[in-house]
């Protein structure tokens, strides 16, 4: 409860954002005072994609003793990097970064990183932290630049339900605001945007595609697509960062929740806890699976090396 109340703040497609000054000035006070919180050591952040389980296990992990959990603090994050924030949940700033890398660190970035989790851990009396923001997939250099000793999760989930998660939940919770539209894809389409000019269009493998995705507006085509590009980063993190990076099937952690927490714990550092386990024995079960659908052309190719290449029947 303190963590929803004092320290993510409300993304655009949420109610009560008029708590969001409240929120704000008390981050900013934690930011810039004198005082020194509690030491942040071996983070641990949740990668992938939306809608791929990220949020259950966030849940069950924040069952664990020492661990206090930020469900995606997104105001937060834009406290300690102004231009980080590609939703348009806080800014609308016209130069938002997608991707950051440790060259994007400041000594007061790590200063406000170090400000603001510790206060945290120093008001939930946790000892450990685990974050939540999927996005910051495409940030891991930036935020090991803040945390050198953070630990990443990747987790990820078979591609059809992935995209149709994120559908059904545009489709459900999207809405129009005036002239703005807010859904999954951000604010008018920004977070889409950003996606295409930052990620796709420096990808090789979408060099032959680039303008037939950029107009791609189907729910399911754009999740495909942040699907695709998100397992990409992902495996090329599995092979470049091995020390730092655990991969966690969403289909593993729901069938096999003992085997799959005890390795998770393991790679964290973190002693095994009864109420935690026993939290994930009651909660976690095999969720059936999607059905496929059309894809794109142009993206199907891809999408389908993809799913084998992650250990996916296609």
């Amino acid at each position: 409860m303190m963590s929803y109340a004092l320290f993510e703040g409300r993304p655009v497609t949420t109610k009560g954002r008029w708590i969001n000054p409240l929120v704000f000035s008390l981050l900013k006070r934690f930011a810039s005072n004198n005082n020194r919180y509690k030491s942040v050591e071996k983070p641990i952040f949740i990668l992938g994609t939306g809608r791929s389980g990220t949020t259950i296990l966030g849940i069950v992990l924040s069952m664990h003793r020492e661990i206090g959990y930020l469900n995606e603090p997104k105001a937060l994050w834009h406290l300690i990097h102004p231009h980080e924030d590609i939703i348009g949940n806080y800014s609308q700033v016209p130069d938002a970064k997608y991707r950051l890398t440790a060259e994007d660190a400041t000594h007061e970035m790590r200063q406000r990183a170090s400000q603001l989790f510790g206060a945290y851990l120093a008001a939930t009396r946790s000892k450990r932290l685990v974050d939540k923001y999927p996005e910051l997939i495409f940030r891991v250099d930036f935020v090991r630049a803040l945390f050198p000793d953070a630990r990443f999760i990747f987790l990820a989930r078979n591609g059809w339900d992935t995209c149709h998660s994120i559908a059904t939940w545009s489709e459900r919770l999207g809405v129009q605001i005036n002239s703005e539209k807010h859904d999954w894809w951000g604010v008018n389409d920004r977070k889409w945007r950003l996606l295409v000019e930052q990620l796709v269009k420096t990808d090789p493998v979408f060099s032959q595609s680039v303008d037939e995705v950029k107009r791609i507006d189907r729910h399911l085509d754009r999740a495909a697509v942040e699907w695709i590009i998100t397992m990409r980063e992902g495996l090329h993190l599995m092979r470049t960062s091995p020390d730092y990076i655990h991969l966690i099937c969403f289909e593993d952690l729901t069938l096999q929740p003992d085997e799959t927490l005890s390795a998770l714990c393991d790679f964290c550092e973190l002693p095994m806890d009864t109420t935690f386990r026993e939290y994930a024995r009651q909660t976690l079960h095999p969720v059936p699976a999607k059905e496929s659908f059309d894809i794109h052309p142009k993206i199907a190719p891809l999408f389908h090396d993809t799913m084998r290449e992650m250990g996916y029947n296609t």
